[in-house]
């Protein structure tokens, strides 16, 4: 089991220790995107004028906005893996199917082939015994 990490980040001008089992580069990763929104939206008029309880709901929707997305883009991903997997299924099933419709196309090749040698030879024979019959 992995060890939990005590890891001081900086967010909003503060420093928080953040506990968890993620590493210390995952908990600063966290801390700076949290950081990159507040940027964000400090660069707009209408978003430092309204009181910080106002301000911290805003940022808390708009990062919940992100994960939903996320979310969404995610789940799609997954559908489009699911549907590449199962035509992918479907291909190497049809390929196998040529595979055998192949050996056996071949295999009849190779009997019409066989016949079409002895039927030569037959033909040869009887004309050799039709020569020797108008002798």
């Amino acid at each position: 089991m992995a060890s939990k990490n005590d890891t001081e980040v900086i967010i909003g001008g503060k420093v928080f220790t953040l506990s968890g089992y993620e590493s210390e580069e995952y908990l600063q990763k966290v801390a700076s995107y949290i950081n990159n929104k507040i940027a964000e939206y400090n660069k707009l008029e209408g978003f430092k004028r309204q009181p910080i309880d106002t301000q911290n709901v805003l940022l808390q929707l708009n990062i919940a906005d992100d994960y939903f997305k996320a979310k969404k883009q995610i789940e799609l991903l997954e559908e489009q893996v699911n549907e590449k997997e199962k035509e992918l299924y479907d291909i190497k099933h049809e390929l196998i199917a040529c595979q055998i419709k192949l050996e056996n196309t071949e295999k009849n090749v190779k009997t019409l082939q066989s016949n079409l040698n002895d039927d030569s030879k037959k033909i040869i024979q009887m004309e050799t015994e039709l020569k020797s019959l108008k002798k």
